[in-house]
């Protein structure tokens, strides 16, 4: 009796390019060749971060989760636009829809990528990645990068590697003579400190970091987090698509233009807060156990504070009273408050 021979899998990501800016180009087509930077109101003398930056801006060094005032230094000639979310949100649909064409086995990885399982899709990878191309072309007007490798975390990296209206495909044949020559901080979940980390070590590629072993990874990052760099390094990822997930929490929070040391403007803040985390949870069809209280003070020190409940929540009142009373557990007095942040926790399906 012959045996069934596995799948190979084929992990698809898509990276719809410069988003934000390329959404805002679209709507606005005198934008086209100009440094565009989106973040917070589109002041760069308020504070706020960089959310999208385009191609343009990012040859003057301006990169996202930059502060806008620094982007400013950087780019002054630059055109700041404030995020609109709703828009952006509206053409993320539409360009998922076409990836919905494709297969339903999709994860979507936030409002500008997602991933899709093309394991039982019969077409070859260019032919599914023309058809994705042409068809967010025709939906949207936009264009995006796209990989395909046989797991989630070569995919993604795949995406990265030919930027704007890119495909890369990898297989495991290129783990050494691709994936291993690039610097460390292109593995995904790497970031700039585990990078510090590694150089002080000597170690710049990614080549370099799958030659370590085991036991010294766990030594410098601990058994989590050095058994992934160890697996990671190598190419290996048998992470599953998440194509349904339950939410573990809603949260708002905003930064003030100015720290606030006056009580009854940080009150008033955490109501206004309450009152969008409850809408959220109604829109969800959610309540919640615990409510968390975020300050981050001027010196950017932060705290929270949770308050949890016997029974879920979702009345407005309730969560305010909760909200309040992780308030009262705050030492404000001399201090300034930089940001506030309300989340409802624990969540229940409402009945």
């Amino acid at each position: 009796m012959d045996t069934p021979q596995k799948t190979l899998r084929r992990i698809l990501h898509i990276d719809m390019d410069a988003f934000f800016a390329a959404v805002e180009e679209k709507r606005n087509p005198a934008l086209a060749g100009k440094p565009v930077i989106i973040g917070g109101a589109g002041d760069p003398s308020r504070r706020g971060v960089v959310a999208t930056a385009n191609y343009e801006a990012r040859k003057y060094g301006v990169n996202s989760a930059m502060p806008l005032r620094t982007a400013y230094k950087l780019c002054p000639q630059g055109i700041y636009l404030p995020v609109d979310y709703e828009a952006y949100a509206a053409v993320s649909r539409r360009f998922k829809s076409v990836l919905l064409r494709v297969t339903t086995e999709m994860e979507s990885g936030g409002i500008d990528e997602a991933y899709l399982d093309l394991s039982l899709v019969p077409e070859s990878n260019e032919a599914v990645a023309l058809k994705i191309k042409t068809g967010i072309a025709r939906e949207t007007g936009l264009t995006c990068s796209i990989g395909i490798a046989p797991n989630k975390l070569l995919a993604k990296i795949a995406s990265d590697m030919h930027k704007p209206d890119g495909l890369t495909i990898l297989t495991p044949d290129d783990i050494e003579g691709r994936l291993w020559l690039m610097p460390t901080r292109k593995l995904y979940g790497l970031g700039p400190k585990t990078e510090a980390h590694l150089k002080a070590m000597n170690i710049a590629t990614i080549g370099q970091l799958a030659a370590l072993p085991l036991e010294v990874l766990t030594e410098h990052f601990g058994p989590s987090y050095g058994g992934y760099l160890f697996e990671a390094s190598k190419g290996r990822d048998d992470s599953p698509l998440i194509t349904h997930w339950e939410p573990r929490s809603v949260s708002r929070e905003t930064t003030f233009q100015t720290d606030v040391g006056n009580w009854q403007t940080i009150a008033r803040t955490i109501a206004d807060l309450t009152r969008e985390v409850v809408a959220d949870l109604a829109h969800q069809g959610y309540c919640a156990r615990t409510v968390t209280l975020k300050i981050r003070f001027g010196d950017f020190k932060t705290v929270t504070r949770a308050c949890s409940a016997s029974a879920a929540l979702d009345r407005e009142e309730d969560i305010r009273r909760r909200a309040f009373a992780c308030l009262k557990r705050v030492d404000l007095v001399g201090k300034k408050v930089r940001l506030v942040g309300v989340r409802a926790g624990n969540l229940e399906k409402r009945l």
